[in-house]
């Protein structure tokens, strides 16, 4: 089976310019990953949603690099997948683009 999450979307403190340290910011993340499902061996995608909100809201990034690497050992740690793909985009951090980072 393959979970795929689109467009999460929530305020965080992430960056390195000093105003993104001070106010928090829009980011969305995508990702998805693949993994063997039974009746008794599935993943419930909402709490994949949570992990992945909380976390970027208490460990404030400066780096997208360093969130998408913690998030990769985070998820790895909790559940039994694999494929993982996870891009997280800064959609207000630019005027005429949105920015994104993908461990792909």
């Amino acid at each position: 089976m393959k979970i795929e999450i689109s467009n999460l979307t929530f305020k965080c403190i992430i960056g390195i310019l000093e105003n993104e340290r001070i106010k928090k910011q829009k980011v969305m993340i995508d990702l998805s990953f693949e993994y063997e499902f039974s009746k008794d061996n599935f993943i419930n995608y909402a709490d994949v949603a949570n992990l992945v909100e909380k976390t970027m809201k208490k460990e404030k990034f400066l780096l997208l690099e360093d969130a998408i690497l913690h998030l990769k050992t985070l998820l790895n740690n909790s559940y039994k997948i694999s494929n993982l793909y996870i891009k997280i985009s800064k959609p207000n951090i630019l005027k005429d683009c949105v920015v994104s980072l993908s461990n792909i």
